[in-house]
Formats: C-alpha cells, structure tokens, sequence
C-alpha cells in the first residue's frame, strides 16, 4: 500500500466496518476480501428476503424458544466476528508505518469503531434473552394437557377461541384475588373477528356448572351471609377469592380460583374458555408508565380516593399510569357500568399507541412490567400460534357487548337470555349482515326459581365498537 497517511488508514477502516473486505482488497487480500464480501452480500440477501416475506406465522414462530436461543446465539456470533474483522482490517493496513500522532489517532478510531459495530448485535441478544425470561415467567410452560399443536391444525378443529380476560386489583395491602374486570374475547381463528363480552362484577345469584364442587356447595346460586354493615363477598368478582379460600369445597385441593372462575363464565355465557388471562390493575398502570404514558379524552372530572382527594380533570392529555388507572377504576360519584366503559376506553387507547417503535425504545421497563402485570394459563408452546392470532384480530372486527341494565337485572339475572344474546353476537360477528342467518333455536327452559326472578329487560342492539362511547374514539 503506498499511502501510509493517517486519513487514508482511518477512511479504510471505517469503509470496511460498513463493507466487510474492503479494506482487505485495498492491502492486497485478495482472497479474503472477495470471501469476506461475498459473505457480507448473502447476509443482506437474506435479511431483504425475510423483510419481504416475513408473515404473521414466522413472527408467531419468532417467539418459541428455539428460535429466541439461535437469535441469541446468532447475534453474539456475528458481532463478536464483526468486531474481531474491524481489527484485522485495521492490523493488515499497516497503521505501525504511522507517525506517532497518526497511530494515536488511528488506532483509537478503529477502536471505537470496533467497540461500536458490536453494539447493535448486544442489543439484540439482551433484547432476546429478556424477552424469552419475560415469556417463560409469565406464561405456562407446562406441557399442554391437549398435547403439542400440530402445525397444520393448532387450533384442533376448533373454529373459535375463547380468553378469559381479567383485571385483579391484588395489592401488597389486600390479599387475595378479586376480578374487577370481567371479559371474554371469543376470536374467529379464520378472519380474527373478535366478539369483546364484559359481564359485571356485581351479577349476583351467579351459577355453577352442573356436577362440579361449586354447584354442590351453592346448588341455588352464589348466596353466603352478610354481616352487617359489611360489604357484598358473593358477587361474581368474588368467585375466584372464595374458591382460593374454600379448599375444603374441593376435597382440600388448593388454589382452585383460576378454574371454578373460567368454569363459571363460560357456563354463563355457554361458551367453552380456553384460558384466561389476570392483569393486575396496577401492574397495568406500570406498563402504561413504561410506554410513557397513554393519551386519553376525559369526558367529565373523575374523582378518587378515600376521602375524594384525588381528581383526573376532564380534557385531552396524556395520563400516567396511576391517573390512567384511577380514571378507569374510580367508583366515586360512579357506577360499575361506567367504570366498565371507561376501562374499555383505556384499554383500546394503549393498544393503539403501544407502537412497535415504543415498546422497542423502552423494551427493558416494558418486559419489567409485563412480569408484575400479567398471570395466565395459556401454554408457552401455544404463544407462535396466538401471536399470528392477534395480529389478525388487529386488523380485524372487534365488537364489544356489555351485560349492563337494561340489557339484563344484575339482581335477577336472565340466564338464557344471557347465553341466547352472546350466541346471537358471536354468529353476527361471522355472517355478513346481509347474509341469510339461520333459524334461531327455542330457548332452553328455566327452572321456576330463575323464570320468578327473572325480569323483562329491552331488546338488545347490534354489539358495538370496544372504543365506542369514548370521548376519544
């Protein structure tokens, strides 16, 4: 190489950090800088071709633990090589024949840049191996009782899946756990379309599936004596925290909640829940911390706190975490239908702004939070099914349908009116609405007990928008 100058040695070097073998070519390695760019070419080949082709069912496949260990193990292999080929590229252009001050120079340029071409493929692999921690905590990785997902049929036959989705209010301060929240995604694995039902926290008389513990305990419905001046612990909120705490009713099994609840919705609406899926409300409010934040319209002043000092003023701005969560849970000057649609509102406002570029950019608070946010029976090995899943049902139709007054009497609920009405919104959410639709069955007949408290609620309308009624929708 006849040019020995300082600007030439540092501008090869730098080429070569962005064009591996360039500076290989330019000291006579001819061999090595042909290989070194033919390698570099195949790598970008390969990243455009998965660019382009790359679908739900890979980003679905990206997230099962063979594939989170290669990527680990793969961008720890590539920056390691990148940095040691910045190195050589630097050693074989001779930066010894340098001045003093040009070796300086040089030498800390090529050491940052190597230091710097690493980096990226670090991230990666930190990204990665949180990400498979985050996932292995949070969801079972217990084989599935069903057996492995077969892959041309991971749904076994089923044309629907239904999740159990809860909002818990577990603190430090209050133990036990007791669903606030109380909704069903029933989802079309075909299209994504998606029914959203929310029942009430207080439905009272609750029912249990014929033959099971809870049925024999309670065979005329969820009735357990009040003490006076004491609030209401038999209402459907309350169902997980009595079996938690009732091992007895199960033959001294514990830790029945989960179960008996998921049992106990679906006999409600008659559908068949798959899993569930328990988010604590203030794990939530530190996942919308770690998005920074989540802007949302507030129609009117929502007052909380103890002795309502607390105030989220009405106005569009955006809220954190915990004003976020106070404005969807607060019970002052308030009902619990309310609260259900401003819970909805704040649900459907952080799905539309938790961008990929967001989550990215805060990922290690956001997987820090999903830890201490999210409790779920859904198996690990099902999750390359459910991503594919929920990006289809993000493009898709999502209806919500809300068992409030006058729809149903949550003292006297219409229990086949409950069933006849989610049957009716989830065949809606399937058949065009100029489809021809089949012949609705009779109604399953009541026992005299629920016939004489049953009481005559209006018709209800076609299940709405999740984010109607929100003053931002």
């Amino acid at each position: 190489m006849r040019d020995r100058s300082t600007t030439l040695v540092v501008g090869w070097t730098i080429l070569a950090a962005f064009a591996p073998g360039a500076a290989h070519l330019r000291a006579g390695w001819r061999r090595t800088g042909y290989t070194l760019l033919g390698i570099y070419a195949a790598l970008l080949l390969t990243a455009a071709v998965l660019a382009l082709t790359a679908d739900a069912q890979l980003l679905g496949q990206l997230t099962s633990s063979s594939w989170l260990t290669t990527i680990t193990v793969v961008s720890m292999v590539i920056g390691l090589a990148w940095f040691v080929m910045v190195v050589h590229s630097f050693v074989i252009l001779r930066p010894g024949s340098l001045p003093a001050g040009g070796q300086v120079a040089a030498g800390v340029v090529a050491g940052l840049l190597a230091v710097a071409v690493m980096v990226p493929f670090a991230l990666v692999a930190q990204y990665v191996m949180i990400s498979q921690r985050t996932l292995d905590q949070v969801f079972d990785t217990a084989p599935d009782p069903r057996g492995p997902a077969r892959p041309e049929d991971a749904w076994a036959g089923r044309s629907r899946v239904n999740i159990l989705l809860l909002g818990g209010d577990a603190d430090d301060h209050r133990p036990g756990v007791r669903t606030d929240s109380i909704n069903v995604a029933s989802v079309d694995v075909k299209t994504g379309n998606t029914v959203l039902v929310s029942l009430p926290r207080n439905l009272e008389n609750v029912r249990f599936p014929p033959g099971t513990p809870m049925h024999k305990r309670f065979p005329d419905g969820f009735r357990i004596p009040t003490p006076a001046g004491a609030g209401r612990e038999d209402l459907l909120f309350a169902v997980w925290e009595y079996a938690d705490a009732h091992p007895e009713v199960f033959g001294g099994r514990t830790g029945q909640g989960a179960q008996t609840l998921k049992e106990t919705i679906g006999y409600t609406l008659g559908l068949k829940i798959d899993w569930y899926a328990l988010v604590n409300m203030w794990g939530f409010a530190r996942l919308i911390d770690a998005i920074g934040g989540v802007t949302l319209t507030v129609d009117q002043d929502v007052v909380f706190g103890k002795y309502n000092e607390g105030l989220v003023k009405a106005g569009t701005r955006k809220l954190k975490g915990a004003d976020a969560m106070w404005f969807a849970r607060s019970r002052t000057f308030s009902d619990d239908f309310t609260r259900m649609r401003r819970q909805r509102c704040v649900l459907g406002a952080l799905l539309d702004q938790a961008d990929p570029a967001t989550v990215l950019a805060r990922f290690n608070r956001v997987a820090l939070a999903t830890k201490e946010l999210l409790r779920t029976d859904i198996p690990r090995s099902m999750l390359e099914h459910l991503v594919p899943l929920g990006l289809k049902v993000k493009e898709a139709d999502v209806t919500s349908l809300q068992f409030v007054p006058p729809l149903i009497n949550t003292g006297y609920p219409d229990w086949t009116k409950i069933r006849t009405v989610t049957a009716k919104a989830i065949h809606s959410s399937v058949t065009p609405p100029d489809a021809p639709t089949a012949k609705p069955s009779a109604p399953a007949k009541k026992r005299p007990a629920e016939q004489a408290k049953a009481t005559p609620s209006a018709d209800p309308g076609p299940a709405t928008g999740i984010t109607d009624g929100c003053a931002n929708a």
